[in-house]
């Protein structure tokens, strides 16, 4: 693996331990040419379906979309790199789970959007406002009626 500083091919390991998931490994290297350290994670590779977009487009699954959607979405809130990062393999493993060859994106949406209304409702309505291509105002408002009538629910009973 070269070397994200100076491009060297060569690096050894200094430290190896499991993320909390138990799915990667985290190792931190360090660089024999420039003597710099840096982190790498390792998973295992798993062979993920095509996601069927909205017009019909087939793409491969990207793990990193799924991380820009939500670290936009949670831009400026309380909710921890970490967090995002265990939304993205709640995510993973449910489009896995599902054992077919091909998934709706929105399936993988919706998955989403589960994860982020348990966490953070601020998020929750930006990502929903991108995800659901609200039109108008009174969408907006609908989809925020909605959850603010879903809270005072939970939040009496």
């Amino acid at each position: 693996m070269k070397c994200p500083f100076c491009q060297h091919a060569d690096s050894k390991v200094v430290d190896s331990r499991e993320v909390q998931d138990g799915d990667s490994i985290r190792r931190r290297r360090e660089c024999l040419g420039c003597q710099r350290r840096y982190t790498t994670y390792e998973r295992v590779d798993v062979v993920m379906p095509m996601v069927i977009k909205k017009d019909g487009r087939r793409e491969n699954w990207d793990r990193s979309k799924i991380l820009a959607g939500l670290h936009r979405a949670c831009e400026k809130r309380p909710v921890s790199a970490d967090t995002i990062e265990e939304i993205t393999t709640i995510v993973e493993r449910m489009v896995q789970d599902a054992g077919s060859r091909e998934i709706s994106s929105s399936v993988v949406g919706e998955g989403i959007m589960t994860n982020l209304k348990e966490l953070d409702d601020v998020a929750y309505v930006r990502f929903a406002s991108v995800y659901k291509s609200f039109r108008d105002i009174d969408e907006f408002k609908s989809a925020l009626d909605s959850l603010m009538k879903e809270r005072g629910r939970t939040e009496r009973g």
